[in-house]
């Protein structure tokens, strides 16, 4: 008799579980749950999650030049790095990051508020671009010396005075951000957002450092992704970007409702009686269900996810 194949894998790439705090689970997923496997911990973070589906050569996070991918044709010529538009709070201890590149904003609008830091940039020998309203980039000299920066994901809701570089490297870039702050304060279509009841777009958010990989690979051969970092490592290796029958990864990262959840869970493991449904959280936590842990029927239904 022939030995069975490995079993196909939908794995959904998850928020932190706080993020659907205080929702039901709804009896099918809460009877799932408790009915499956806790898989280990793995590390949280944005970064520590996808590196669990994808590897890199050289080893590295260069994410500004992964997402210049999609955005243009260039991705291979310079070190890239992402500085996006941010809207930061004055508070009694310092400025208060509020949103980092999603702030509404249209493409006409994004040209609009990079055309007075064009100069600025370029005269420090960084040439600024924003092909995505979301998304802005600096090129940079391929073998460029640069501090750490802080992803979004550390910055939002956090002094930005906290995250800003130490070191040499790091007061040239502060220096660039002061200035580049005060064009933006400045620039009248903030004036307009204002009195219109939007975000002024009044700071950058350096990050994502790094040059091209080498080398993309994936562990899935479909990945159906929305958020312009994963589309662009899936790019890079291959991935089908579709919903394929066998192994997928799908993106559910920016789901705020759990009832889509545990709808495409419970579905999955319905409709698909040989396929295994892995939950994987950007806190770390991991849940592997089968259909065939029906069976299980003694555990009583998960109350909660925490």
């Amino acid at each position: 008799m022939a030995e069975a194949g490995p079993v196909p894998v939908l794995t959904l790439l998850l928020p932190e579980r706080r993020r659907f705090a205080g929702q039901p689970l709804g009896d099918g997923a809460a009877k799932a749950l408790a009915r499956g496997d806790r898989l280990p911990d793995g590390e949280a973070g944005e970064r520590a999650q996808l590196l669990r589906h994808f590897d890199l050569l050289p080893r590295g996070w260069p994410m500004a030049a992964i997402t210049r991918a999609i955005d243009a044709e260039d991705a291979h010529l310079h070190t890239w790095l992402r500085a996006d538009p941010a809207h930061v709070r004055p508070d009694m201890t310092g400025a208060r990051v509020l949103a980092v590149g999603e702030l509404g904003l249209s493409q006409d609008e994004a040209d609009e508020l990079v055309a007075p830091l064009r100069p600025l940039f370029g005269d420090s020998g960084f040439p600024i671009s924003a092909p995505s309203p979301s998304r802005w980039y600096l090129a940079l000299p391929r073998e460029a010396k640069l501090p750490d920066f802080s992803p979004p994901e550390k910055v939002l809701g956090d002094d930005l005075f906290a995250h800003l570089p130490d070191g040499p490297e790091g007061r040239r870039w502060r220096a660039l951000l002061n200035e580049a702050q005060i064009l933006l304060h400045n620039h009248p279509l903030n004036e307009r957002r204002i009195e219109a009841g939007k975000p002024a777009v009044n700071s950058l958010c350096f990050w994502g450092a790094g040059r091209l990989p080498d080398r993309v690979s994936c562990r899935v051969p479909h990945v159906a992704a929305v958020e312009a970092g994963l589309a662009g490592l899936a790019r890079l290796a291959g991935a089908n970007t579709d919903y394929g029958r066998d192994e997928l990864l799908l993106d559910l990262r920016r789901e705020r409702d759990w009832s889509v959840v545990a709808t495409a869970l419970v579905d999955a493991l319905a409709t698909h009686a040989g396929r295994e449904v892995r939950l994987d959280f950007s806190d770390g936590t991991r849940w592997s269900l089968r259909s065939g842990q029906k069976w299980r029927f003694w555990r009583r239904p998960l109350a909660a996810l925490a």
